[in-house]
């Protein structure tokens, strides 16, 4: 969608060390942004996450749209409440929310 805004999400590859991006729907929620994983913990950025919450992220219409990353925390939350709140949000926002929520604050 043109002039649609995504989350563009830095990681290190917890085998090589080298960093990872991935563009992906996000919606704000209680001042942090979450983003859902298709593939749960099958992902590699969710491995990635697991293995180093450390990441860097940035919200922009295109991967070369000159944004600034910021510094991030990514965590996978547990809180059934929380969850169901994200999935609501991303449902309405984008007609779905089948996945493994993962939350990001700056950090």
């Amino acid at each position: 969608m043109a002039g649609e805004t995504y989350l563009y999400l830095t990681t290190t590859g917890q085998r090589s060390g080298k960093s990872h991006v991935i563009e992906i729907w996000y919606i704000e929620h209680e001042g942090c942004y979450y983003i859902v994983s298709e593939k749960r913990e099958g992902a590699h950025w969710v491995r990635n996450i697991r293995a180093n919450p450390a990441i860097r992220f940035r919200l922009g219409t295109g991967m070369n749209d000159g944004g600034a990353d910021v510094d991030g925390v990514a965590s996978i939350p547990e809180e059934a409440a929380l969850i169901a709140a994200v999935k609501e949000k991303m449902d309405a926002k984008y007609g779905w929310s089948n996945g493994l929520v993962v939350g990001i604050c700056r950090g």
